[in-house]
């Protein structure tokens, strides 16, 4: 019994292969010629055509609400600068002629940390804390002192020695 149900079961999944199959040919025999149903000489000018219809762009359910657009007053993102050797000449010339960083790099069109690059690898760049002196190291005579001795404490001095006291057990 389920022996039968088995046997119909792979037969039923080779039909549905055989039938994806065919869909899939079908699906991609209507999708080559689709530009032409709606009247389009070729694929190109069809898909920006969806694309316009569409708003731009499609969206899918995973991707994000597109943001409004900008107005032509604002600039676009700038792109990485490109540092030349003329460029660098420039910075190096504004700086000597006492330019502060933030006018230079306005000035030439590059960023402030791009103009302290060029700064420091021009060696133009005071360093922040001054580097210490290097004294030559002097060898220390050391004095050995005597050792301090202790007082030496005064003992009166008897006419005669008296004997030690023996401790009695009473």
């Amino acid at each position: 019994m389920i022996t039968s149900k088995l046997k119909r079961l792979d037969t039923v999944r080779a039909q549905l292969a055989h039938l994806e199959k065919t869909v899939e040919s079908e699906l991609r025999q209507e999708l080559a010629v689709l530009h032409k149903q709606y009247g389009f000489s070729d694929l190109k000018s069809f898909f920006k055509a969806v694309r316009a219809a569409a708003g731009g762009g499609i969206k899918g359910a995973s991707q994000r609400p597109a943001r409004a657009k900008k107005t032509a007053a604002t600039p676009k993102a700038r792109t990485r600068a490109k540092i030349t050797a003329a460029i660098r000449a420039r910075v190096k010339k504004l700086v000597q002629a006492g330019k502060s960083g933030a006018k230079i790099a306005k000035a030439v069109g590059i960023s402030l940390p791009s103009v302290q690059n060029i700064k420091k690898a021009a060696g133009l760049v005071k360093s922040r804390k001054p580097e210490p002196k290097k004294v030559p190291a002097k060898k220390k005579s050391v004095k050995k002192r005597a050792p301090k001795k202790a007082p030496e404490q005064a003992v009166p001095v008897s006419a005669s020695p008296q004997p030690p006291v023996a401790a009695t057990s009473g």
